[in-house]
């Protein structure tokens, strides 16, 4: 092989110029320098479309998900196709005998290619080893995965499908596939040993644990080698690129090299790298300024009778990573320790129900509710209630009003790969008021330096910080938020997308030299 003229990190990342501030036309113009000539292919669990019946009707639908915020402006731009799970009751109904649909609905620019699995093959891949094994695996919590044979196997299957419909639009074409999460570890290896000479990418969207906590998987060597099927591996933080990078060292054999952050094995290379991801908090901060969420808001403090409360806010998916039980203690501590909060603080916990069929679930859903009967029976008085606990979805536009009213919100995860309620919290508050506290066991923890950062297992720690947000000045709050938000607004989820568009290209770049493309 050619000694190549430049090193593998100038490759990726020292050509290109990044602007300073990415916008959605800034992504637009990457996407249709680099991949010129390239079919795109995303692939996913969760659609960027779904098709439901109401009242007899279609009616499309477009998820609350970060990632479709992403990749929306790069399928646009690329007239790519997007592979992902066809959840909806009426996804079939608009599709055609292929699966495939035109999106968006309102202006087609690319295609939506469903997967349709079995209700078995659903429970078992997803419910089962996605979301009881590998999502305990990766998020240090002491939950301890689930491995069954039966999860495994479904877990391989929907690769293999996911990996034939993918070759069935590739084709012959020049392409590049985009992977998303952890749903899909094996499927690079599928994809590269059928065509060797695709590009393939894959971001993992969950915390990479150290080498001790992986080892214990039953099937962690063919997960490994699955996952060193893709060109290029993206984490949100480099400490999890430097986990994965050592768990490689200790169970495969492979070459490791750290300087350059990459691994060769089977005479091919996968690049490793951060790639932070974000949201467009432009888009978020004008609709935060709006008048008619100025209204949801008060409207919202009027029903849950909050007029003249200071409000403690937490976001989340009830899930046993993102330290609901902790922070409620920590309420509970602050109540304790500082009287004069009583009936003038009220914390508002939204948690969207998730995973319910997951036993783990069901139980954290049902401590939930105890610990909050469990606090308001100590504390309420007539005219108080100190915690209100909304486990119900909301729609953006309701969080965002919610986002508005909180004079402090609470991020509490015990292991997070990211964490984008941080940063949504940081966009709706063009006001710069508002404290952010803050896990540092979240990957947005490395960005967001200037929110009250904490450990969420020392609930004293927790409960003091609440007590700092609730108690400081206003310079000092608008000085800190105007930071973080000077943070988001640099590191945006168009900077997400366009360097690992870019990534790829130099890649395609690389391997046309080595004659491998």
């Amino acid at each position: 092989m050619r000694e190549l003229p430049f090193s593998p990190v100038d490759t990726l990342e020292s050509t290109e110029e990044f602007p300073r501030f990415w916008t959605r036309e800034t992504l637009h113009q990457v996407v249709e320098r680099v991949l010129q000539g390239y079919k795109l292919i995303v692939v996913s669990n969760r659609e960027p479309y779904v098709h439901r019946l109401e009242g007899g009707h279609v009616v499309c639908e477009r998820p609350v998900s970060g990632l479709v915020t992403a990749l929306e402006p790069v399928m646009r731009a690329s007239g790519g196709t997007w592979i992902a799970h066809g959840s909806g009751n009426a996804d079939r109904e608009v599709a055609d005998a292929a699966g495939r649909v035109p999106v968006p609905p309102e202006a087609p620019s690319y295609t939506l290619r469903r997967v349709w699995l079995s209700k078995e093959d659903e429970q078992d891949y997803y419910y089962g080893f996605a979301n009881q094994a590998l999502w305990p695996l990766c998020h240090i919590v002491f939950q301890r995965p689930v491995f069954r044979t039966e999860h495994w196997n479904a877990y391989r299957r929907v690769n293999r499908q996911f990996a034939e419909i993918i070759l069935d639009e590739v084709r012959d074409l020049a392409s590049i596939v985009l992977i998303q999460d952890y749903h899909f570890a094996l499927l690079p290896r599928m994809l590269r040993e059928a065509q060797p000479r695709l590009l393939i990418a894959q971001f993992w969207h969950i915390p990479w644990p150290n080498p001790e906590a992986f080892r214990i998987c039953p099937w962690s060597e063919e997960i490994l080698d699955g996952l060193l099927g893709n060109d290029l591996l993206g984490f949100h933080i480099r400490y999890h690129c430097q986990n994965f990078l050592e768990t490689i060292a200790a169970t495969v054999e492979a070459r490791v090299d750290e300087e350059q952050s990459c691994i060769t094995r089977r005479g091919r290379t996968t690049f490793v790298r951060p790639f932070p991801i974000s949201l467009d908090i432009d888009a978020i901060s004008e609709e935060a300024r709006s008048p008619v969420l100025a209204e949801r808001a008060e409207a919202l403090r009027r029903e849950l009778g909050l007029h003249g409360q200071r409000i403690v806010l937490g976001v989340d998916r009830i899930d046993y990573t993102k330290g609901i039980p902790e922070r409620l203690r920590a309420f509970d501590q602050l109540l304790q320790s500082h009287p004069e909060h009583r009936g003038q603080v009220t914390f508002v916990q939204i948690g969207a129900p998730s995973r319910s069929r997951i036993p783990t679930y069901k139980a954290l859903a049902a401590e939930l509710d105890s610990l909050v009967a469990d606090i308001n029976w100590k504390y309420a008085t007539d005219r108080w209630t100190p915690v209100i606990y909304l486990d119900v979805a909301h729609s953006p536009q309701e969080v965002l009003a919610f986002y508005r009213l909180a004079d402090v919100c609470v991020v509490s995860a015990l292991h997070d790969g990211m964490n984008l309620v941080a940063k949504e919290y940081v966009a709706a508050r063009p006001d710069l008021d508002g404290v952010l506290v803050l896990s540092r066991f979240t990957g947005v923890a490395r960005e967001l330096e200037e929110a009250l950062q904490v450990n969420p297992y020392a609930v004293d720690d927790l409960a003091h910080a609440l007590h700092l947000a609730l108690t400081m000045d206003a310079s000092e709050r608008r000085a800190r938020m105007a930071a973080l938000r000077d943070t988001v607004a640099r590191n945006s989820i168009y900077r997400w997308a366009g360097k690992i568009v870019s990534a790829m290209g130099r890649i395609a770049a690389r391997r046309r030299f080595e004659g491998t493309l």
